[in-house]
């Protein structure tokens, strides 16, 4: 069994000894506005060409920080290089264009595979030590992207997540040691923050919200797909999808995917969630998950804390997942989700994978929410080791319906001993 790295609620960084910052940041380098590149903060004029040159000119001197000023900055797809940090000035808005083709489609890791999808409004590759920072904002201009999927939706509902071109507010991939910090995320068209097979990423008082009347498909908060040694600390979410969710590969051969390592050593913390459909979830593309602490955060509108999606056609192994210290405060929402997932799933003739789910523990959790939630397999899932102590919640649905042995101490629901259910 794999230990957690975050003992007594302290996260311990030793992944992190092997990718501190080398002389020659860009942070010891120009700082270079892009008011210098002929930009038009006006909130209409697209600056893509500008925004790009800036970038690019930066990267040529040797590296540096590319300062987007107070303004709002229209822009399509930009590419940061490494070496080349992003800072948002109190004020800065980079929007995404609501022009599709401002988003030429390029070679990209989306939902547990590459193909030729949209990037997103920022993307950076191979960029250690990256940092992107500030008090911005980055606007993705989301509503036309949403009304588009809900149309073609409506118009034939077999459409899927990816038949609709909807970009991401930010992907960064194949990096170690970056940062993304107290900027405002807000109205992506699709997925907000995409980290893929980062080491060693922090990502601290950043806001992730869309708005409360809408619906807005697929914007999810942080997806951390087949990374190692991430924090995510002090950030708030209001989205209409996962908060964060935990993500890999998926399909029936997805263990022999070398493009999707394990995803380990988590740590979410003092982070608030108003909004969602998962806290913390597991999937729904994901194999294999090791080490996940969520702690002293607080829920404040309908979400379910630990959701653990388990799809019928990919082996998954969910181990060593840990969610304490948590503060409910909600008239609806869910404490626990292990369920199949079915959504998309294709056996391609092979026959039914095995899965483990193993070594889950919800301790010192408390307040009001909606009902406690359910703990199901799919067959041939090896579900074991779930522990669910120190728990005083009042809720509407007091039964936890499981076909599964839970040990429960210590737990209180209404007042009295935590019922169980099948």
């Amino acid at each position: 069994m794999h230990r957690s790295r975050f003992a007594a609620g302290i996260f311990v960084p030793i992944a992190l000894a092997f990718i501190l910052p080398a002389q020659g940041l860009a942070t010891e380098n120009a700082t270079v506005s892009i008011s210098d590149f002929g930009v038009a903060g006006d909130g209409q004029t697209l600056n893509t060409k500008a925004i790009q040159l800036a970038i690019d000119r930066v990267a040529e001197q040797g590296g540096g920080t590319v300062v987007i000023p107070q303004g709002v900055f229209v822009s399509g797809a930009v590419f940061l290089k490494p070496g080349v940090n992003l800072w948002l000035e109190e004020g800065a808005v980079l929007k995404g264009s609501m022009n599709i083709e401002d988003f030429p489609k390029t070679r990209t890791r989306i939902e547990g595979h590459f193909e030729d999808w949209i990037p997103a409004l920022v993307n950076a590759s191979d960029c250690d030590h990256l940092r992107i920072e500030g008090s911005g904002t980055l606007d993705g201009s989301g509503q036309p992207f949403w009304e588009l999927f809900w149309a073609r939706r409506r118009a034939d509902p077999s459409t899927k997540n990816l038949d609709v071109a909807r970009p991401r507010l930010c992907f960064i991939q194949n990096s170690k040691d970056v940062k993304v910090s107290g900027i405002h995320f807000k109205d992506s068209g699709f997925w907000n923050l995409h980290l893929y097979h980062c080491n060693g990423a922090v990502v601290e008082n950043v806001r992730f919200e869309v708005p409360r009347d809408k619906r807005c498909p697929s914007t999810d908060g942080t997806d951390i797909d087949s990374c190692q040694n991430v924090t995510v600390r002090g950030c708030f979410y209001s989205v209409n999808d996962d908060c964060i969710a935990i993500k890999g590969s998926k399909g029936p051969f997805a263990l022999e995917d070398k493009d999707s390592p394990p995803v380990e050593h988590i740590h979410v913390v003092d982070c608030t969630f108003e909004r969602g459909q998962g806290v913390v979830t597991m999937g729904s593309e994901a194999t294999v998950v090791r080490d996940v602490v969520v702690e002293q955060c607080k829920i404040t509108g309908p979400n379910i804390l630990a959701r653990l999606k388990l799809r019928p056609d990919t082996p998954q192994d969910y181990e060593d997942i840990h969610y304490r210290d948590i503060t409910l405060d909600a008239a609806s929402g869910t404490i626990i989700q292990v369920n199949p997932w079915r959504q998309y799933f294709d056996l391609m003739g092979q026959p039914p994978p095995k899965s483990v789910v193993r070594n889950i523990t919800l301790s010192d959790i408390k307040g009001k929410y909606g009902s406690f939630g359910s703990i199901q397999g799919n067959p041939g899932t090896d579900i074991s080791d779930i522990t669910i102590e120190n728990v005083d919640v009042t809720l509407k649905e007091a039964k936890l319906k499981t076909s599964s042995t839970v040990s429960f101490k210590n737990a209180v629901v209404n007042g009295e001993p935590i019922a169980v259910g099948k």
